[in-house]
């Protein structure tokens, strides 16, 4: 039960959640104090980080790890619902689980289209010869995100963690 002081949980976007969570169960994360407007923690369960960011549409949890080459998003930055990686300047969209912006190495979005390699505003332009490394990020396809259930009980957020 959420109280008027209590963040809301962000809605799951529709196939999305992740792979066992249906039936798995709550575990304690992080207190809700711990987890302010704006703010994003990597929380650990075993061999699996989680981020719980507090959106502007409420509490998410993801895997802490970039769609696109598996960096901590955790170190990364988070606007309204945008969660940017720290690594490639990614921007992935934790309302929908899409990119919103490539990461600068380009590559495949979750579509299939291709999107090439660019340069952020006032930095010198990367040259990207040809080879078996710009091979590579031509193949590499960004992921949705997958998420995992959250709830707020007694001033904790717990995460639907599965075990295996």
């Amino acid at each position: 039960m959420t109280t008027d002081t209590e963040p809301a949980i962000a809605p799951i976007p529709a196939g999305l959640s992740a792979a066992g969570t249906r039936d798995a169960r709550f575990e304690p994360a992080l207190a809700v104090g711990d987890l302010p407007s704006g703010a994003m923690r990597r929380v650990t369960f075993a061999d699996l980080d989680v981020l719980l960011a507090h959106t502007s549409n409420g509490i998410a949890a993801v895997e802490d790890r970039c769609p696109h080459m598996a960096a901590p998003l955790s170190l990364g930055s988070l606007e309204g619902c945008l969660v940017a990686c720290p690594l490639h300047n990614g921007r992935f969209d934790l309302a929908s689980g899409n990119p919103e912006r490539m990461p600068t190495t380009g590559g495949l979005m979750p579509d299939g289209s291709y999107v090439p390699p660019w340069t952020p505003e006032g930095k010198e332009p990367k040259l990207d010869p040809p080879g078996l490394k710009a091979e590579a990020r031509k193949l590499t396809r960004i992921r949705r995100f997958r998420y995992y259930p959250v709830r707020i009980v007694d001033g904790s957020i717990e995460v639907a963690i599965p075990r295996g």
